[in-house]
């Protein structure tokens, strides 16, 4: 399915709103609890979220009573509780398939297609999504690894620099140029894909971290994702020979992945492309789940700060930095 950028100002795909403490709440566990599954009501903002030690390791065998949770400065109280590392999870691959990337996608699909294949689950869902100066749905939500092995073998560079595709509403002008709609394609993600889902979400970006001609913001990429509880993984990925040209986007995927409580990896010599995707799939087994019930009980809209702390404090804790506090939808 072919989505023009300028599209996804003016069209989505059905979703429903969604609130910081997500009405996805209620559906977090389909089969029979046991007194180990966490239940978590409607009303209880959740925070999926890690922990690493002081050399970067991942801590997975902390408790309830190691953490206090603030909200706009405000300690609250934890209702809920869990060591996630089971539990579904819905991903989207963001792939840059600008010029800038061209002598990197044989080694990103090669990378992409075991990461599928290892980390997916049979109640995990995926999809996948090609971006350069337009967005590609290569695959839509499956738990199948074959079926997104076959979407990766459809990534090609994509050089039409496009500017002609026009919306009516809010778009800028029809001159501005589109490489790389980074953004654009986070929103998408987000927005359209991920708002309405329920459970563990997240996004993982393979890009040089360049932008060029997206109609919205950074901001409004990293609010759509915070609306959707989705953590951005960015896997910042540089052509050497665009050194100086490309590339220079470290600062924007930091902001966009912090703030959702995710991370950048750098591709390098030291650190492959296959081995920064064990690094994701190790984090998202390796998660922790609080919810609490938020002593400012309007729903306004507004965003509210989250600050997580750890009692042991060489440990440093990598959550989503708020929510919004959007009335549930009937």
């Amino acid at each position: 399915m072919r989505i023009a950028a300028a599209a996804l100002l003016v069209c989505s795909l059905g979703v429903l709103p969604a609130t910081g403490q997500q009405d996805q709440s209620a559906k977090v566990s389909e089969p029979a609890q046991t007194d180990d599954t966490l239940k978590v009501e409607v009303s209880l903002v959740q925070v999926f979220f890690s922990v690493h030690d002081r050399h970067n390791g991942l801590v997975g065998n902390l408790n309830k009573n190691d953490f206090t949770v603030f909200e706009d400065g405000k300690q609250q109280e934890i209702k809920a509780f869990e060591r996630e590392t089971d539990l579904p999870i819905t991903m989207g691959l963001l792939i840059d398939v600008s010029k800038s990337q061209e002598n990197l996608l044989d080694i990103t699909k090669e990378a992409a297609s075991q990461f599928f294949g290892a980390v997916l689950r049979q109640k995990d869902q995926a999809f996948l999504i090609a971006f350069g100066p337009e967005a590609d749905l290569l695959q839509d939500y499956t738990n199948s690894p074959k079926l997104l092995r076959a979407g990766l073998k459809g990534l090609k560079v994509d050089t039409d620099f496009g500017g002609g595709v026009m919306a009516s509403g809010p778009v800028p002008t029809i001159s501005q140029p589109r490489g790389t709609i980074l953004y654009d394609a986070v929103y998408l993600a987000a927005h359209d894909q991920l708002r309405n889902q329920v459970g563990r979400k997240a996004l993982v970006l393979i890009t040089d971290g360049d932008d060029q001609g997206s109609r919205y913001k950074i901001t409004d990429a990293i609010e759509a994702a915070q609306k959707a509880d989705a953590i951005i993984f960015s896997i910042q990925y540089t052509d050497p020979r665009y050194h100086g040209f490309f590339g220079g986007g470290d600062g924007a995927l930091k902001r966009m992945s912090e703030e959702t409580g995710g991370r950048v990896f750098h591709v390098s010599h030291k650190e492959p492309l296959s081995a920064v995707f064990q690094e994701i799939q190790d984090e998202l087994r390796t998660q922790y789940q609080i919810a609490y019930a938020s002593t400012n009980t309007a729903k306004d809209g507004t965003f509210r700060r989250i600050e997580i702390k750890v009692d042991n404090k060489d440990d440093k804790v990598q959550a989503r930095k708020g929510y919004y506090a959007m009335a549930t939808a009937e």
